[in-house]
């Protein structure tokens, strides 16, 4: 299995336009060592030629210009992407939807209920989109709290999908009323090795189903959006923390840190990192102290092969 992160950072990227934290500050003035980062999304294969998406940024059409092996270049009109699989209706991760409206083929998208509820009511891209490509829409809905699926065109990857605990975005009808399924994580496994990646770039809580499916996987690749829970309320940029909107932090009691610290199978990998979090600066004490840990900072165009 091939896993090429497309995008890194959480919504807005690094830099973020009208950010002067520290960490966008130091990127324009050079003063700190940080890699410019794209919102949140990777892309995974099992030939390097078939592609299942996952989520579709903003910045959807500079990842895919920068990601050659999604474009195989065998006609006038071609991709690689077979599918696009939505972890939630957030902005950040489903705005680049409009962005492939020139699909010679509907775009084939997995996505639940609540999550389809969103795009077709409060940020209807869902509809938008049928006066285009149109959509093949694909419903996940669990049974015995999973779902499991495979993609046409994509051989030798098995899909299982489980619901999150989490907020909907600002514009969903049920915003105040959680649904099962408004996030999800993903289990994706190479059939002909075994080897899994479990995937989810927001995850606020740890529940009962997701030590034993973390710890059987080769790779954890989850959500590293804030380092501390107050980290927005401390800047004075918001007045929310962390664990209210939905994002575990990584340091203190209960953190990211303490709850990965428990499996020692898989490589570790944060992702859906906040443009404020210090760990995005590669010389900081927080970098420092997660390289300590046995976990990673994922960047615009890694590469993970399992």
């Amino acid at each position: 299995m091939k896993v090429h992160v497309l995008g890194a950072a959480a919504g807005g990227g690094l830099p973020q336009w009208n950010c002067n934290c520290p960490n966008c500050d130091g990127f324009r003035k050079g003063t700190i060592k940080i890699r410019r980062r794209t919102q949140s999304s990777i892309a995974v294969s099992s030939d390097s030629v078939n592609w299942v998406l996952f989520n579709a940024s903003p910045d959807i059409l500079t990842q895919l210009d920068e990601a050659r092996a999604l474009q195989p270049g065998r006609s006038i009109r071609d991709t690689g992407i077979r599918a696009i699989v939505l972890i939630d209706a957030q902005i950040d991760h489903t705005t680049g939807l409009l962005m492939l409206r020139e699909s010679k083929e509907p775009l084939r998208i997995y996505c639940t209920d609540p999550v389809n509820e969103d795009l077709t009511t409060g940020n209807p891209l869902m509809n938008v989109l049928s006066h285009y490509c149109k959509v093949d829409r694909v419903p996940i809905r669990f049974v015995d709290g999973k779902y499991e699926f495979t993609v046409p065109g994509v051989d030798g990857l098995r899909f299982t999908a489980y619901p999150l605990k989490s907020k909907a975005p600002p514009y969903s009808p049920h915003r105040n009323d959680s649904h099962v399924g408004d996030t999800i994580g993903v289990v994706i496994e190479d059939t002909k090795t075994g080897r899994k990646l479990f995937y989810s770039p927001g995850l606020g809580e740890i529940e009962e189903h997701l030590p034993p499916l973390m710890r059987e996987a080769d790779c954890l690749m989850v959500d590293g959006t804030f380092w501390k829970d107050d980290e927005m309320i401390q800047m004075g940029i918001s007045k929310k923390h962390s664990r209210e909107i939905g994002h575990l932090p990584q340091s203190g009691p209960n953190g990211m840190m303490q709850v990965l610290s428990q499996f020692k199978k898989p490589r570790k990998i944060l992702i859906h990192i906040n443009n404020t979090n210090p760990i995005l600066n590669e010389i900081s004490a927080e970098r420092n102290e997660l390289t300590r840990a046995g976990i990673e900072v994922a960047f615009d165009g890694m590469e993970i092969e399992l």
